[in-house]
Parts: structure tokens; sequence; C-alpha cells
């Protein structure tokens, strides 16, 4: 009997990593959904999940990606659900949570939560950042503009894309304070140093290096949902990078001849050049190991977050919060952790903050959000979020996010 149980757990947690897989995007028939929708309702005596009509019937984060999906073309929903290869390491990010488990204090009195934390002698209101996304006028006419309104109507941290599809003196303004500012380095270091002086004139006190996507990436996923659209795309998607840059307001007035996003040849001397030219703080994104987390500290780096570019870089097959403990070991106290990469739940944030993350990234929940309902998606997907939290540190007996440690959890080789 208990084998018996034991099997249909097996099959359950098999069933919701199926209907939670980017390999539902693989048929755009949708008979791949269909089935596992089907699977799904023979295993369940409740109702299968339905699309929300408001912010207001959102249960979860994942409520939003159906109306995301719905809503947006093929071509911009596959590049939002990518990975690379086979999609293993965008999974990864999600089941690496279920290797860890919550230890829970009782008796403890929790009626006062302090969800606070601490970056760079800012004080945040919650560990929750946004992401750097992309082109997010992609995902709604907003865009970052959106996004920034949330984030700063709520406290939230936001880090800005070199890739955004609206300038950073504008969404420092929709945030009303200063914002984090990611940088793609380019192939060209006079490109590299313009982005950098633009970023401090609008106020950025913090500079993101993306280290994890040096040249090119093989994103299966996207391709077969762009195959899947049939509108006539070329009018905005011009060839090239020439046609890349057109559409992102960071190069404008830029002289871009010959100039390339890759950079292979990215290297820790692109991080020391970096030091030498600017005053603002230097987080590494995109560190994965011990050893580069040392290096890291070597260099005299300020931060790092641990990503794997949401599994939309390289195929290593390994979730980040898998990667997170090393890195911390790694940096011994001596800079904040921050990491990204398949944060779903709340629960999700206490496991990262337990290993010892300062601060939780996340990216494609806020842009379902976003996708689904412009600025009051990403309200609600915030809102849920830190409601989670807040439930899950009570029930853990954690009054503040500084008293959160690896004491609180555990973990299996499932």
């Amino acid at each position: 009997m208990v084998d018996g149980h034991r099997r249909i757990a097996d099959r359950r947690r098999f069933l919701t990593f199926l209907a939670s897989s980017p390999l539902l995007a693989l048929s755009a028939s949708g008979a791949w959904s269909a089935l596992v929708e089907s699977a799904q309702a023979a295993e369940s005596d409740g109702p299968t999940r339905a699309l929300i009509a408001s912010t207001n019937d959102a249960l979860n984060v994942f409520d939003f990606e159906l109306v995301a999906r719905q809503k947006l073309p093929p071509a911009h929903y596959g590049y939002l659900a990518t990975g690379v290869d086979d999609d293993a390491t965008l999974l990864a990010n999600r089941t690496g949570f279920s290797k860890i488990q919550i230890r829970a204090r009782r008796l403890v009195d929790v009626s006062r939560i302090d969800t606070s934390t601490e970056l760079f002698g800012t004080t945040w209101k919650t560990p929750i950042v946004l992401a750097p996304v992309g082109s997010q006028k992609a995902f709604h006419a907003d865009g970052e503009m959106a996004s920034a309104r949330a984030a700063g109507g709520r406290g939230h941290l936001q880090i800005l894309s070199t890739g955004t599809t609206t300038s950073v003196e504008n969404v420092t303004s929709a945030w009303r304070g200063p914002i984090w500012y990611q940088l793609y380095p380019t192939d060209t270091w006079r490109i590299t140093q313009a982005l950098v002086k633009r970023a401090e004139r609008a106020g950025c006190p913090v500079l993101v290096l993306t280290v994890d996507l040096p040249f090119g990436r093989n994103t299966e996923t996207e391709v077969r949902f762009r195959q899947s659209d049939t509108r006539q795309c070329a009018s905005c998607h011009q060839p090239g990078w020439a046609g890349y840059f057109r559409r992102k307001p960071m190069f404008d007035g830029l002289d871009l001849t010959g100039v390339s996003m890759a950079a292979p040849g990215l290297t820790w001397e692109v991080v020391r050049r970096l030091r030498d030219i600017t005053k603002l703080k230097l987080v590494l994104k995109g560190i994965e190991t011990r050893e580069d987390a040392e290096l890291a500290v070597r260099h005299g780096v300020d931060g790092i977050i641990v990503s794997n570019h949401g599994g939309r870089a390289q195929e290593g097959g390994r979730g980040t919060i898998e990667c997170l403990p090393e890195v911390v070991d790694g940096v011994q106290g001596k800079l904040p952790v921050l990491i990204d990469g398949g944060f779903r739940r709340g629960t999700d944030i206490f496991k990262a903050l337990a290993l010892g993350a300062r601060g939780i990234c996340i990216g494609r929940p806020y842009i379902w959000g976003l996708a689904a309902f412009g600025q009051a998606g990403v309200d609600k997907v915030l809102d849920i979020l830190t409601r989670e939290l807040v439930l899950m540190m009570r029930h853990a007996g954690t009054t503040s996010v500084g008293k959160i440690d690896r004491s609180f959890i555990t973990t299996s080789a499932r």
C-alpha cells in the first residue's frame, strides 16, 4: 500500500512538472498541452486551471502565464518561454527547489514580520528584485514603464536591461528613484564606455555586468514558436545587429558601424577595465561556481548574481538554487550574493534566503503579469510573491529576513 501511494505521488509530481514545462510550447497544435491536461484531470479531484479575467482572480503567479500565452503573438511568447537546446537547464531551475525542504520552528511570536533587506547601504522593503528583461514592449505597449511604476510604487529594486525598449532616463523617472543598470558589454569598448557613462548620468548606483552569454545560444523553443507565427514581422525585426540596435534606445546617437552584441573576448580583463572607468558598484551576473566567486572577490567586484540566464544561455543542466551554496561559500561573506532562475513561489524565495542570498531576482513571472494586465499584472505578481514569502516566514518561525539561515532547510537527493 505504501508503494502504491508512493507511485501515485511520484506520478502527480511528474504531471505537475510537465504542466509547468516549456515542452508544452513545442506543439503549436496544443496536442501536448491537451495530453497533460487530460492526465492531470484524471489524477485530480479538483477543477483544472482556467484563464483568469482580472488580477483579482489570480491565486498564484502561474495564473498570469496562461493569460500571457493567450494574448501574446507566438513569436513573442516563444522568446519569453524559451530555454536552450532541450530546455533542460530551464527545467532544472524549477526542479532544483524540490531537493530542498524547510525545517519549520514552532512557538515563535510571528505577529510582526520584517521582509526588508540591505544592499550597498540601501534598505529595500523586500528581497524580491525585478531582474533585467529586455524588449518589454514586445509584451505590453507600456513595457518597462509599467514595470518601473509597479516596482517603484512597492519599493522593489529594479534592474534595467541594456536591451530595454525604454530609455534609462524614462524608466528612472517612472520608478521615481535610482535603479540598477545591466550591461551587455558588446564587442566594442567605446560603446561599452558610452553605455556605462549614460547609466552614471541617469543616477544608477550599480552596474550589473552579464557574463554568461558571451557568444550566441541555441533557443530551439523560440524558433519553433516563431515558425508558427503567421504575422509579417519584417518591419519591426530587420536582420542583423543593425536591426536590433534600431529598436533599443540605449544605443541612440552612437556610431554602431560594425558593432555586435556578441562579446567572445569577455574576460576578467574587461572587469578590471570597467573598475577603472566607473565608480559605480560592479556586480557580476552569471556566476555559478565557487572558483569564479573567489575570482570575483580577488578582482574587487562588489556583488554577484548567481544566474544561468533563466536557462537560456547554455545547457549546463544545473539549477541556480543548486549553484548558490558553493558561490556563497566562495565569497565568504565579503560581498552580497543575489540569485535568479525559476523563482515562482514564496517558498522558493525562502529557500534561497536560507542558503545565503540577499536578493532574489524574478524575470518571467513579472513579465507574465505585464503581458496579461500591464502594470496591474506586475503589481499583483509582486504582491502574491511577497504575501507567500511572509506566510512562509511565519510558518517557519522567522521574524525577519536576516534570521533566515541554513538551519531552516535540509536537502535530499530526489
